[in-house]
This record gives C-alpha cells, structure tokens and sequence, in this order.
C-alpha cells in the first residue's frame, strides 16, 4: 500500500517537533542552503519555512587529511581512514559531557527526535553514531542520523535528508500503528508492504520519511510501466498522470530512472527516487485573462472551494472548461455537491462565469480592433484548455530533450483523475502518434504498487580514482553490501531464487562536479563490462562530449536488491467481433464545433474493439477523450489504445493585433525554446561557473535584434544581449551569411564583462535573415593581469582579459579554432609596451564555446519546427506580439505604481510623477536617478543625469548593464508571469549621460561594473519606486588560487525589507543567483578549512519589517594562496525606507598566522600564507517602516 501522510505532512508543515545537531560554526547551514532565491522575480525571497524548531551546535571536528600530509607515515593517533577510503583528522573529539545538558534542555521544552548532521559524517560517522547512542538514552523516540540515510558527500542535502526523515518518520510510524492495530486484533503478524518513492516496497519496519514523499506517484510510475512497456507497445513511454492540482511528468524506456537528489517543499531529500517532473497544471488550476492573454495556473482553486462547477464559490479552473466543452460529463460524476452533498456538477454557474469572462475578453478585443468577431463560451474554454495543454508540455519537452531523446518517438501513458480527457490533444502537440490509457487509469497509482516489488538497499562512500586497484576494492565493498541486502530479503521471506541484486557505481570525472550513477554492465558473454567505459558512454550521451585524459573518480558504491513479488499480473481478454455497444450520445466540442458523440463504457468493450473519434469512452470514474481523426483500439489486455493521426495546424496570422489565445501558447514555445537552449548549454559545457553555477542565459532575438524571450537564469544578462545582437547586426550588416556564429565580449558591443562571451547565430529562411539566438557564458578565465580573470585592481580595460568586438566564430559552417585562439591567447592593447596575459584555460574557453554554439543550434532547430508547425508569417507576428503584450502588462504596472508613489515624497506635475534617488559607491561615486512617470500612459524615463565620471577603478559599468538592471525591476514589480522580451522596455526610456561610470569609455576597466554596480543601480530604481529597501548590494566575489587550481564564489546576504514582509537573511539578492559550494565539497577538492558559514545576526536593519541578515565565512588556507576579493558596501550601508533603518556594512578580515586581525578593505588581492584566516562579514538589507512612528500611532 501507499500513503500520502508523509507528502502532506512536509507540505502542510505538520510534522514532530525536531531538533538539528549540527557542528559547530554550522547552525544556520540548512537556512542558507546553497543560496539561491527559488523565485529571481519575488521580491519578498518567500522560501518555506525550516522543518526543525532548535539548533545545538555540537563542538566537535573532523578535517580531511591532504595528500601532501602524507597521512599513512603520521603517526598522529587522532588520523584514521574513513569509510570512503579518505583520511581524516579528528581535530575536537566530540564531548558527551558538554552534550548532555544541551540535549536535556530539548527535552524540557517537548522536543525529542533529533535530526544529526556532522561534517565529514559520510565517511566517519562515529560522532553522530555516539550522539544517537546518547540521546536515546536521555529518553529522545527518534534519531535520524545523516550519516545513516545517505553516507554521500555534500552536507547541506545530507542534512535537509535528516531533517525530512526525523519531522515525518514518526508521524508515519504512529499512523502505521493505527492502521496496521486494526487487522488480525492488533497481532503483528500481517505482512503489510508500503511503496517507497524509489518505486520499491519496504515492510513497515523499514518504512521511513525520507524515503516516503513520493510514493504514490511512484507507484503510477511502476504502473504503467510493468504494464504498457513491452506488452502494449515497444516505444520508450512518457507517463502522464494528471490530478487535481498538478501533473506529474515520468519517463521508461526498459528500466527505472532514478535521481539521487530532489528538492520538495524548500527541502532536498538525498536519497534514490524515481525522476518524477511535477508542473502546476491540473483540474484545479486557476483560470485567467490578464494583460490581454489567457493565463492557466500556477495557482489552484483547490478542493475547497474548488471549481465554480462544485457549488461552494469556487473559482473558474480547467475543470470548468472540460465540463463546458462536454469533456465532463455530468450524468458521469458522483452527485455529491450542494448544502446536502446530493447534486451534480452545476453547468449553469459555470456557464454564468465563462459569460462574464467573455464579456471581459470580448471588450478588449474590441478595444484592440473594431472589427473582432465576439468569441464564444466555447471558444474561450476551449483556449483556455489549449493553453493548459501547453503549459504541460513544456516539461514533457524538457525531461525527453534534456537528455538527448527525441519527445515524438515515445508513446503517452496517459493516467490520473484527468489525464485521459487531454491525452490525444497534448500527444499531438508533442508530435506522438500513440497514446495508452490503462483500463485502471484511475488508479494507477494503486494499481502499480501492487505490482512492486520489495527493494533494499545499501549504500557508502568509496573516493578513488577508477583503476584496477579501486576496481578491486570495490568489489570486495560490493560483496559485503550485497550479503546485507540479501539478508534482509531473506528475513522477509524470499527465497534465494526470488531475489535479484543491482550494482551501481557514482562516477564523475576529476574537476567536474557532475557524477553519474553507472549500473553494473554487463558483456553479450554474461561477463561484467567496464563501469569506465560506461561511464564515457552516459556521459557522451547526455551531455554530448567526452573529457580526455582526465580521471574518472569513484565517489560511492550503491547495491540494490529486488525480491520479486508476483503479486498482480496483467489479465488477457478474449478476443471478440462487431461493434461495442453505444450507451448514449452527448454534444461535445471540438475546435471547431459542436459533434454528436458517441458514449462507450470500457465495462462493456472488449479486445478488439475498435472506436473512430470523435467518441467517449467512460472508464470507471475516468472519461477518455477520442478526438476527431484518432482512433482507438481495446487491446488483449483491457487497455485503450489510440493511434493519433497529425494534423497541420494553421493560425491565421494578423500583423496588427495577436490572438489572446495563440499569444499565450505562442509566450510558452518562444520560453521553452530559449530554457532548451539553457538545458543544452549547460549539459554541453564543461566549466563549473555554467555548468554547475548557472552562470549563463540564452535568449531569442527578432530580425530586427529585438529581445522575444529571455530564460530568466542570471538577472544580469535580462535583456541586456539585445544590445549586443544589435550592435552585431549594425557591425556586420549585410555581411552576415548561413552558417555564421559571431562572438564577442567588449562592453562597447553590448557586453557586460569580458568573463561573460556571447556567441549570436544569425539564422536565415530562403536566404532571408528571419531571427537570432544568442548565449551568454560566464568564461573562468579569459586571460588579464589576474588568475581567475575578476582582477579587483584593474584600471584599464586591457588589464581584464581578451577584449572581442567582432568576430566570426563559425564562417559558413567552419569553426575559425585557430583565430579564436589567437584572440583568447594574445589579446592586444593600444599600448604595446604591455604584455597581456592571454587565457590560461584555452581548451575550457573552446569546449565552452562550442557548447554555446550546440545551445544555439538548438533554438534554431526548435524555431525551425515552430516554423514547419506554423509559418514563418505566424512565427515572426508572434514574436511582436509578444512584445506588444509585455509592453502593456508594464504599462498597467507603471500606472498602478504612479498611483502608489503620488505623495508626499513625489512631485506631481500634471499627469507626470517624479521622484529622484541616489545612492553611493564605497568610493563616493554618486548614481543618480529622476524618475518620472506618466500615470496616464503608462511610461516611464530613467534620467541618470547627475551620475558620477567613469572611475579609475573597475566598477564602471556599460550600459548594458543599467539596461539588464531596469529590466529585472520592472519584471520584479509586475506581479504577473510575464515573458522577459523587449516589450518590457518599450513604455521604457533610459538616460545615461557619455562618459558616467554607468556609460564609460571603451578603454574602461568593467570587471566589477556587472557584479557590483549593477546591485547599487537595482537598490536606486526599487527605491525610486518605494518597492523595498536596499539589499546587501554586492555579490561578494571571493577569488583564491595559486598556479595550480583556481576557485571563485559570490556570497549571499540580506535582502532589504518590504511594505508586507522581512527581509531574506543568507540569499543571493537581485542581479545574481549562482550557488554556494557545499562545504564538504568545498574542503574536498580545497586547500581551505570552513571554519564558520552562518548567519550574521542583527545585521539587518531594524523597522516595521526587518531587513535580512547577511553572512559570516571563515576560511583557513591551509597552504600559500593568493586571494582577491571584490567587494561593496563596505563604507555606504544599505538604506531603510520609509524610517526603517539601514542594514550593517560589510567588512572583509585577515586573521594572520600570529593573531592580528587586519582589515583588507572593499577590493585588495593579497598572499595568504598557511593556517591564515580570511573572515567575510556580508551586509544586511535594509529594514522597512519606522517602528517608533507605528508605536506613537
């Protein structure tokens, strides 16, 4: 069986009352996370809250032993091996003493399940094992030990998996007690087995939390998989499973695919899973018109009130639109709604609301042309459906084509409450030509785990480089697992010949951060193959390259053991002829009108049978939609096949006014085109800063280099690539030809800062230049004065790297290795009495590059089908349209803001608003801004009159950056899921006065314009606005390396506070979202010891709401490095608004090797030598509201 009280309890936040013992120095680790804002647009950084109530910090150490150390000669009996095979030091042994009255006072408040996270706990584990030992016996029901969950490298994950498990185990194991004490008189002797989320079953006494979340929809998973795949149909299947409130999105093709880690409710659960994509797109999604588009979800009605149709005051949702199209079927669906829970579905109020929305949908569209036909209540359903189908589409795309497989080669496994209504219509958006409906569609899930078998598994850490030593090693590690786990099936009854076992190795290649989990090969003789060569073949196949001449390292050794239950098996049908018998005919709409519609019930089908659409087939609660020109056939088995047949869709295209239903799907392909495009840079690519930091974005240009859609990866690049695209296009003119890809990075050209290259591919129809795609990557390193190419001195563009204008990457269709290298290698400078540094990482900056050139391909091949799909005429006015639409969605922003800020602190001059702001540089420089907007048309002029020179120092910024940084503003303010394009912008105009600091020289050093200046230009306009006070400001840029390795990171901080909430504390604020390394890894691959990465308490400012919290990293170099740090707010604070008071600044610290603590200022480069700390205080935001005039009022 499947319970969904765990997935409840951790969504519903109802789970025991949990402690996190952690190591000291650590106690805010699972706060900060990894840094990033979940959502980059909300200004609130609403994140859910912690699992755990109380923290004890637990001073205790243990520190990876280096190489160098030589720790197998030192006779130091605090060193040991750990279970990984890594040596450690146990520099504080952990004191029970000094634990006991912390544990005890948890105790005294109502808290006893601990959850334990350790550093280094993955591969010695005894500190945890000994705090265990002691809180049971002061009487704690249940320690959860992370050590134990999941004894793999990384603490933060590994701690949210202790969290998880500790907050729900015990809710689980009191509502298994209840359950299981109503059988056989409470006698526990009934075998009861409970679906996992890894798609196995466990008895109830290895039944835990972490390892529940998803087990119902795992069970659809092994549903439709042991029952479709092979016997149905030979295709790889994609699994559809609709439901209320959203739709979860699987794929099979023979076996499991697992993923190791996942993130559910703010918290990262590390533990084997099947790969299940949730999207918010279900029966109850909320349907809207806003800012002339139709908009499903992401919000649900829910169950209560519900749908407009359940008679409770609902709201509209897609369950109204089905029943208005005859998709639902009232004379079909339990009567249960009412003051009496007696009545049907209510047609009549849904049909009352969809009337008043057409009136709403009809008077814009007159507003927008005279001449609009009025559309109906169907016709408005019916988009309202088309958009919804879309919206799930997206993530189908994304899960095939992320990992290199074709979506329309698959077949539809289509389940849940609500799926089968849409089957046939998102199989022919995806290009699918079969859909398979379970007979127990409705139940799926159920059914599936009835036919599950029961897994176990054993799992630990093993680091080694992959040869014939470690392969040995692992073998012997193998067997002793594989003996547990077959124990453990055995004790449940299983006979040796019922249990099958699985190997798997975690492989990754040295330097990289991506592993992968190899399943044991085996050769055609039946021997086992080569995990290595296996290896290199999943990776070429997923990311679309190999590494040569680069180790391949072993982090963990994984055993799986299966016991085979044989519980439910597939029942065939005899064969039968004639025709099923009709049960009634319903109306039911279809595009294009009204059909009279045959209604079957399956009950009465048999194999066989076979239906042409249009039709309905009711399969037990279920209603299964047949389009017209799909068939559908009762297979051997009972289940419903349908053979779709393709048909050419033709949008009728005007250049003057969009389609408020083409323009919504139309927003959803141009953005899924550009976020394909960032899945395929960031699996191609090999650098850490892409492909692990996400320090990228792709976008999608017009032929007249205007943005159409930007994936919103890092805030800095919004639409900031326009301008390059357009200075492209203005450069090479009509010298550009099929097959070109240009690159550049000068800031002149539209760039922001040389580490950041863009590569623009022109693409062209009939030899007409039709649109653009673009990427732009974060390079490591691109030469300049500095390892690491972020120089914190620099004063000249020159001294920053190699400076690219214009250059063709890609020549029709040849790749130019030879000139971009020259260029990376050997950049020029006007004064040839310097001697530049070229890049350091040639081989990096090409494969990086080539990865950009395959993101683009991408885009052009999606563009391209939307073309075949469309038209180019349909393709090209959509993507004004687009643009239109957002233009008009900030218009209505501008006005209701006008509206807000229309007091005291803003003059009013006739229609006009404006209020002014500035702010400061640590250095004095001066960004100044008159804001004035029109509250009538909706328009806004940015004047940076006032705005400081161009500095000699290197936190100029080009103007694209002010550009990206108005832009993310502007999204930020308009509540609303709008695309990122040019039109954001088009009710937009910018000043920035030649020859500021905001529009330097070509000769200007910029490096710190993109990290820095862009935080303060983002404070100035939220505070023009009145949106929020002032975040931390600075991205922190830490900098540290010697010449055999390189490492840098931005630090997270406080967001500033706003009218309705506090401020984040320990986020990544505005223009960035890159990760944090998790410290495990951090001191792994590192000379360095974290010795501190919390939270700085009461540095965010006080007031009504308070500002967030910025952070406190301490880090010992353990050998001679040099380390530069790039850094703001060090002199000016980040403001309050409205009397709130201004966060703490920031500060950066040199401990030295005898005591002193020195102060190394905003930006320095300095030698540190061993055992010297660097400690970085990250400011506060600002707090919001005067709390002394809230007290006086």
């Amino acid at each position: 069986m499947g319970t969904t009280v765990a997935t409840n309890a951790l969504l519903e936040r109802k789970g025991e009352k949990i402690a996190l013992c952690v190591t000291r120095g650590f106690r805010d680790l699972l706060q900060i996370g990894n840094q990033a804002r979940p959502n980059i647009f909300d200004l609130t950084v609403s994140k859910p809250s912690n699992l755990y109530e109380e923290v004890v910090e637990i001073d205790e150490r243990v520190e990876l032993v280096l190489d160098e150390e030589n720790a197998k000669s030192d006779s130091c009996a605090s060193i040991v091996q750990g279970i990984s095979g890594e040596f450690v030091r146990v520099a504080k042994p952990l004191n029970e003493e000094d634990l006991k009255p912390l544990l005890k006072s948890l105790l005294e408040k109502g808290i006893s399940c601990l959850a334990v996270v350790l550093l280094h706990s993955y591969t010695y584990p005894h500190h945890e094992v000994s705090v265990e030992k002691l809180a049971m016996s002061l009487g704690f029901k249940h320690v959860s030990l992370s050590s134990a969950l999941t004894p793999m490298v990384r603490a933060v994950p590994r701690g949210f998996t202790a969290c998880v498990d500790a907050y729900l185990t015990p809710v689980i194991k009191e509502y298994l007690k209840g359950f299981i004490s109503k059988f056989d008189e409470g006698l526990g002797k009934l075998n009861v087995l409970f679906m996992q989320s890894d798609g196995g079953l466990a008895p109830e006494s290895r039944f835990s939390g972490h390892k529940a979340v998803l087990s119902g929809p795992a069970g659809g998973v092994v549903g439709y998989s042991q029952t479709l795949f092979g016997v149905e149909t030979e295709k790889p299947l994609i699994g559809f499973d609709m439901g209320g409130t959203s739709t979860d999105v699987s794929r099979y093709a023979g076996s499991y695919e697992h993923v190791i880690e996942t993130q559910i409710s703010g918290a990262i659960i590390q533990a084997p899973q099947l790969e299940i994509n949730t999207v918010a797109a279900g029966g109850g999604s909320k349907l809207k018109f806003q800012f002339g588009a139709f908009r499903v979800g992401p919000e649900s009605v829910g169950a209560h009130p519900g749908p407009v149709c359940y008679r409770k005051g609902g709201e509209l949702a897609v369950t109204d639109a089905n029943l208005i199209l005859g998709y639902v079927i009232p004379d079909y669906f339990p009567s249960i709604f009412g003051p009496s829970e007696d009545q049907p579905l209510d047609i009549g109020a849904t049909r009352d609301e969809f009337e008043k929305l057409a009136g709403q949908i009809n008077s814009y569209r007159k507003e927008q042309d005279p001449t609009a036909k009025d559309m109906t209540v169907e016709e408005i359903a019916q988009g309202f459906i088309n958009v919804a189908n879309e919206t799930m589409c997206r993530p189908i795309r994304q899960l095939t084509e992320m990992k290199g497989h074709e979506t329309k080669n698959h077949a539809l496994a289509c389940f849940g409450g609500a799926g089968p209504q849409h089957a046939c219509a998102i199989a022919r958006s995806l290009g699918m030509k079969e859909v398979l409906i379970h007979r127990f569609c409705g139940i799926l899930s159920a059914y599936g785990m009835g036919m599950a078998d029961v897994v176990e598994e054993e799992q630990e850490p093993y680091s080694a480089v992959y040869g014939p030593e470690s392969v040995l090693e692992v073998s012997n590690r193998e067997a002793t697992l594989l003996n547990r786990v077959i124990e453990k099936l055995q004790l449940q009854g299983f006979k040796e010949d019922s249990i099958t076992t699985e190997t798997y190795l975690n492989l990754r290649y040295e330097g990289t951060d991506t592993a992968i989990m190899v399943k044991s090969p085996m050769n055609q003789d039946g021997s086992r193959g080569d995990y290595a060569i296996e290896f290199v073949r999943l990776f070429q196949q997923e990311y679309g390259f190999e590494l040569q001449n680069r180790n391949i390292l072993i982090c963990d050794v994984r055993v799986r053991g299966i016991g085979v239950t044989n519980i439910l098996k597939p029942r065939a049908l005899d064969p039968v002829l004639g025709t099923p018998k009709i049960e009634g005919r319903y109306r039911v709409y279809f595009g294009n009108g009204w059909h009279d519609t045959p209604l079957f019930k399956l009950e009465d089908m048999a194999c066989g049978h076979a239906i042409c659409g249009p039709a309905v087939i009711m399969n037990g609660n279920s209603t299964v939609i047949i389009e017209p020109n799909c068939k559908a056939v009762v297979t051997k088995y009972g289940n419903i096949k349908i053979e779709i047949e393709s048909i050419h869709r033709v949008v009728e295209a005007s250049k003057e006014v969009a389609d408020v239903v083409q323009l919504s799907i139309f927003n959803h392909r141009f953005m899924g085109i550009a976020e394909q495009m960032g899945r395929t840079l960031q699996r191609t690519s090999i650098s850490t800063n892409i492909k692990e930091r996400l320090d990228f974005s792709c976008a999608l240009f017009g032929p007249d280099s205007g943005l159409v859609a930007n994936a919103p990866h890092v805030p800095v690049h919004l639409g900031a690539m326009s301008s390059t695209v357009r200075w492209q296009l203005d450069y090479w003119g009509d010298n550009l030809n099929e097959g070109d890809v240009l690159v550049t990075n000068h800031p002149c050209a539209g760039g922001s800062h040389l580490p950041d290259i863009t590569v623009v591919t022109p693409v062209f129809d009939n030899g007409k230049l039709v649109f653009f795609v673009a990427s732009r990557g974060h390079h490591a390193e691109i030469g300049g004065i500095t390892p690491g190419s972020m120089p914190p001195f620099s004063k000249s563009i020159w001294e920053e790297g190699a400076a690219i204008k214009a250059f063709k990457l890609v020549e029709k269709g040849i790749f130019q290795e030879e000139g971009i290298s020259k260029l990376l290698l050997f950049p020029s400078s006007d004064d040839s009495a310097h001697n530049i540094p070229g890049t350091r990482r040639l081989q990096d900056n090409l494969s990086d590059l080539r990865a950009q050139i395959a993101a683009n391909q991408r885009g052009i091949s999606l563009i391209k089908e939307l073309i075949e799909q469309y038209g180019l005429a349909t393709v090209q006015s959509y993507m004004n349209h687009v643009q239109v639409n957002a233009a008009g969605a900030v218009r209505e922003m501008l006005k209701s803001v006008a509206a807000k800020i229309s007091s005291l602190s803003a003059k009013n001059e006739g229609d006009s608003v404006i209020i002014e702001e500035e702010d400061f540089m640590d250095d004095g420089s001066v960004i100044h801004l008159k804001l004035t907007i029109d509250r009538k048309k909706g328009e806004a002029f940015f004047d940076f009159s006032g705005t400081s020179p161009e500095v000699y120092g290197n936190w100029n910024a080009p103007e694209a950056v002010t550009a990206a940084a108005v832009i993310y503003c502007l999204r930020s303010l308009v509540d609303v899921d709008i695309p990122l394009n040019q039109g954001c912008l088009a009710p937009v105009k910018i000043y920035i006065p030649p020859g500021s600091f905001l529009s330097p020289s070509d000769k200007a050093a910029v490096v710190g314009g993109n990290v820095l200046t862009s935080q303060r230009i983002t404070d100035v306009v939220l505070t023009a606005f009145q949106a929020c006070a002032c975040s931390q400001g600075c991205m922190n840029n830490l900098t540290f390396g010697d010449n055999t390795f390189g490492y840098y990171e931005t630090i997270g901080g406080g967001s500033g506070a706003g009218p309705t909430w506090h401020g984040a504390s320990g986020v990544q604020c505005h223009m960035t979202n890159t990760r944090m390394t998790d410290p495990e890894i951090f001191e792994q691959r590192y000379p360095v010891l974290l010795h501190r990465f919390g939270l700085r308490k009461y540095s965010g400012g006080g007031g009504i709401h308070r500002g967030g919290d910025g952070i406190v990293r301490e880090i010992e170099f353990r050998r001679p490095v040099v380390v530069s740090i790039l850094s703001e707010r060090r002199v000016h604070a980040p403001r309050g608004l409205k009397g709130g008071i201004d966060g703490a600044r920031g500060a950066n610290f040199l401990i030295t090797k005898d005591g002193r603590k020195v102060n190394l200022g905003g930006k320095n480069t300095v030698e540190v030598q061993g055992g010297e700390i660097l400690q970085i205080l990250t400011p506060g935001g600002g707090g919001w509201g005067s709390l002394s005039a809230a007290n006086e009022g």
